[in-house]
């Protein structure tokens, strides 16, 4: 399989699914959307959907019997109800969901490609899109003020022992509010947004602030989270007026960071 090129790998996924009964529809995702090929990389991997009929679902989600090159299969993960990772021998992803239209009716999707629809598809992806747009309606000031709030609960969590809760608090959740905040409050030159997860591609279109974001995650908790604030509001803060300057500022006394 390492001779395979990435749209190869495609090919024979749209082979596969097209050979499947009952299926109905593939969705290409992310970088895996033929429209997005230029940014693929040696990382990229295969995401989609692929959609059956309820009757055929279960068989489809019998991912080993029609996916390509199942001899090369090293692992299978579940993710929830309709989710699968499949890791191929080669190091190859791919990320999935088999699931019937109803079941992704809640989803959003941005970049995508439609490889496969038995006309009842694109229905499902222009919602798909426009739940996207919605998703995406901004509050950097709430965005901001959940970061401080998560920055003090993950610090205080850390100095009590809990260092891996608190961690997650400090590098995953006050830094996606983070990110959220920086992507609607400062300009970037970089057209293009990614709606469902701010964090993807946030060094290409800020470079100084996710090189001194990147640096503060190194650090142990208490002090990437001191960090973070201090960012937050050299970044942030000058000349917005909505800024939530009074909780910076009880969060640095509460910490004893004043």
């Amino acid at each position: 399989m390492t001779d395979l090129t990435f749209d190869a790998r495609t090919d024979a996924l749209v082979d596969a699914v097209r050979r499947q009964p009952g299926a109905v529809g593939l969705v290409l995702l992310g970088s895996a959307a033929r429209s997005e090929s230029a940014r693929r990389d040696e990382w990229s991997d295969h995401d989609f959907w692929v959609l059956a009929d309820a009757a055929h679902v279960a068989s489809l989600r019998d991912v080993r019997s029609w996916l390509p090159h199942p001899d090369r299969v090293v692992a299978v993960g579940r993710e929830g109800a309709v989710g699968f990772a499949v890791l191929y021998d080669d190091g190859h992803l791919m990320e999935f969901a088999a699931a019937t239209a109803d079941e992704l009716a809640g989803a959003a999707v941005v970049h995508h490609d439609v490889a496969l629809d038995d006309g009842s598809i694109q229905a499902l992806i222009d919602a798909s899109d426009a739940r996207a747009t919605v998703r995406d309606a901004p509050d950097p000031a709430n965005d901001t003020a959940l970061a401080l709030v998560k920055l003090m609960v993950g610090a205080g969590r850390a100095r009590r022992g809990e260092v891996l809760s608190g961690g997650q608090m400090v590098r995953q959740w006050a830094v996606q509010h983070l990110v959220r905040a920086v992507r609607e409050r400062v300009p970037t030159t970089v057209a293009d947004r990614e709606h469902i997860d701010g964090a993807r591609r946030f060094e290409a279109a800020y470079p100084q602030v996710g090189a001194r974001l990147n640096a503060a995650l190194d650090r142990p908790v208490e002090d990437a989270a001191r960090a973070l604030h201090a960012l937050a509001r050299d970044v942030l803060e000058p000349g917005w007026d909505d800024f939530p300057s009074r909780a910076a500022d009880v969060v640095a006394a509460r910490l004893g960071w004043a």
